[in-house]
């Protein structure tokens, strides 16, 4: 008995370690991904990375107007300008991105790079790190946009902003999660992709994105920030809009959920690698 605790107890150490070392070992291979990545979604277009700018530009002037001058939405408990609800929201999609279009494209990593199965020393537990290397690249050209708005309509960003990158730490762990478990299930259920899109699709409108979560009854509340998203799409706003530092406790304990998270994923994705092989 004392030996299959061992053993589980090395194996989980072997897993934990894996999670980490895996990029860095390869980061050579991952950085040439992540760029191969980046440069082949503009491949063959005239302004090529300049879309990297210019799709949040066109997003952020589109909300301006539908919910600005259309809809004349105010978020509530805010100032009521029109810009303040524009800037909210997008700093809300800014974090739900990052999650959706790694998860999107997650059930098919493994499918669409078959040819990658057959490599004995390819490493593919690194192309979900591969998939957000790029999302994460566009993710700095949204919030660079997102400044410059905030600039003009509002005024200098706070100083607190530059704590967003530990704001999405957590989210970037659970992206990396659910992004392996989906990898993995994706190769032997080809169904899982078209409930994935429904299921992003829900998560969109339960994440307080287009409200935050104090409009909410107080027993709805609880159940929302149940949604490790919301946390993180919160948490960013209080640092890019609020000028607020996040609770350190609250993103302790929203960090050691995903660390968890990202462990399972991985340990799920290490396991059912060895039959990828048979069903590709």
């Amino acid at each position: 008995m004392n030996e299959a605790v061992g053993s589980t107890t090395i194996a989980s150490a072997t897993v934990g370690a894996g999670l980490f070392s895996s990029p860095w070992r390869h980061r050579e291979l991952l950085v040439a991904l992540v760029k191969r990545e980046v440069l082949g979604r503009y491949r063959g277009s005239a302004m090529g990375m300049l879309w990297s700018l210019l799709n949040p530009i066109f997003m952020l002037v589109v909300y301006t107007f539908v919910f600005g001058l259309v809809f004349k939405t105010r978020w509530p408990g805010g100032s009521g300008s029109r810009s303040e609800f524009v800037l909210l929201l997008f700093a809300g999609l800014l974090v739900f991105n990052v999650f959706s279009e790694c998860v999107l494209r997650a059930p098919r990593l493994i499918v669409d790079n078959a040819n990658y199965v057959k490599k004995v020393v390819f490493p593919l537990e690194i192309l979900p790190w591969v998939t957000l290397g790029g999302v994460l690249f566009h993710l700095l050209a949204s919030v660079s946009v997102w400044m410059v708005f905030h600039l003009v309509l509002v005024g200098a960003p706070h100083l607190t902003a530059v704590l967003l990158p530990l704001v999405l730490l957590p989210l970037i762990l659970v992206t990396l999660g659910v992004s392996w478990t989906l990898a993995a299930l994706g190769t032997y259920l080809r169904d899982i992709q078209q409930m994935v899109g429904v299921f992003v699709s829900a998560l969109m409108f339960l994440s307080a994105i287009f409200y935050p979560v104090t409009a909410l009854p107080e027993n709805y509340q609880a159940l929302l920030r149940l949604n490790p998203l919301t946390l993180v799409v919160e948490q960013a706003r209080d640092v890019l809009f609020w000028g607020v530092v996040p609770d350190i406790a609250t993103w302790s304990i929203g960090l050691a959920a995903s660390m968890v998270i990202a462990w399972l994923g991985f340990a799920w994705f290490q396991k059912a690698r060895n039959g990828f092989a048979d069903v590709l």
